[in-house]
């Protein structure tokens, strides 16, 4: 298993907190990165029938076996579990004892809220950024490929072929899993609202026309789009509006977090199908999006991240809010740099620049070459360079 980013803010939050609690998409790395770093607390699974029903039938005599720690795998079939987890560590509140992993819902986040309020940290483990993905003895290294491949880490770590796990991966958890969370009753309808929402990566977010297509309602939709976001299978990014005084688009935009699941919800069927495919672009900028969104998060900031428009029409991709710093992001797939791609970032600089309150402004354009460049005064970045030039500001 690869090192992971996240290593050291888990270590420091195990240090500090009785409980951790370790978060994000199922097949992220949760299980193998617990287990590696806390080797010698005890391991238990409630992902297993009888182990589950124990857990939830008698919870004292559960954490009785485990009074010197473990790793609680999959928390969120127990939730419940949570509340007698407060009386163990009140009692002993010894740092690291227990490690709670679960996959993103809203019975976890509620339930962990409720009863384990500081008495645990929480830490989101996503897919492997591009920098951690490169950790793999066999990771593509072309962007096609890269884009098309994905980066959940079995795919890697085991050689399977990515087209088939991610068959899977949808049959067996975005549509098994998710549609009983909300209890969805026709799978066609959801299976196709997935794929509408898929045809919509890196697009504003109307829920009355994603609906429509889906052949679902707009409240319908809204909860959906709201359970795919809180399982970390997408994201959105509001829009940005820090003292500017002119009208701007306040729509959000959707960005799915795993360019390989799009290409499948797609129906891509190869790396050189989407050289040519009219989503190319729109797969690119998600994966640019969720790059930084995983930088971001594997280093424990708040991602704090936006996207621009305004009412006639100019756009930034994504504006990224540093500590000092805001990112102006424009992504391009082609391998080629335009003078004129640079334009948006110029333009909202001088919009943002008149201002009365804003920090330094750093514009960048991400593009699918091979080699950076320096134009004035914009930073061109090669998509190779995603992870090593700093989003943090």
């Amino acid at each position: 298993m690869i090192r992971r980013d996240i290593e050291p803010l888990l270590k420091r939050a195990a240090s500090q907190y009785p409980v951790v609690t370790v978060t994000g998409p199922r097949q992220s790395g949760k299980t193998t990165l617990c287990r590696k770093v806390f080797p010698k607390l005890g391991y238990v699974s409630l992902e297993a029938m009888d182990t589950r029903e124990y857990a939830r039938s008698d919870p004292r005599g559960f954490l009785a076996e485990h009074a010197d720690g473990a790793i609680l795998d999959e928390i969120q079939h127990v939730p419940e579990l949570t509340s007698y987890l407060q009386v163990e560590v009140d009692e002993r509140p010894d740092p690291g004892r227990f490690v709670l992993t679960g996959s993103q819902n809203l019975a976890l986040t509620q339930a962990t809220s409720q009863s384990l309020a500081g008495r645990t940290a929480m830490l989101n483990l996503l897919p492997p950024s591009l920098g951690e993905l490169r950790r793999f003895d066999d990771a593509p290294e072309d962007l096609l490929t890269t884009l098309w491949t994905g980066a959940y880490p079995r795919i890697h770590d085991r050689g399977v072929a990515a087209d088939r796990w991610l068959t899977d991966y949808i049959t067996t958890y975005v549509q098994r899993d998710l549609r009983q969370i909300l209890s969805v009753g026709d799978l066609d309808a959801f299976t196709t609202f997935l794929r509408h929402a898929a045809s919509r990566t890196a697009q504003e977010v109307n829920l009355s026309s994603l609906g429509a297509d889906a052949g679902v309602s707009h409240n319908t939709a809204r909860s959906w789009l709201s359970a795919l976001e809180a399982s970390f299978l997408c994201f959105r990014l509001p829009a940005w509006h820090r003292n500017l005084r002119k009208q701007l688009v306040k729509a959000p935009k959707l960005h799915f977090l795993d360019s390989g699941l799009v290409c499948r919800l797609l129906g891509i069927q190869s790396p050189d199908q989407l050289r040519h495919h009219p989503l190319r672009g729109a797969v690119f900028e998600s994966w640019v999006a969720a790059e930084i969104f995983k930088v971001r998060t594997h280093h424990g900031l708040d991602p704090r991240m936006f996207h621009f428009r305004d009412a006639k029409g100019l756009e930034v991709d994504v504006v990224v809010e540093g500590g000092e710093e805001v990112f102006l992001v424009e992504c391009k797939s082609g391998a080629t740099v335009a003078e004129e791609f640079l334009k948006p970032l110029r333009r909202v600089t001088e919009l943002v620049a008149g201002t009365a309150e804003h920090r330094a402004l750093v514009p960048r354009l991400v593009f699918g070459g091979e080699t950076g460049q320096r134009r004035r005064d914009v930073a061109v970045i090669a998509w190779t360079k995603m992870g090593t030039v700093g989003w943090d500001g």
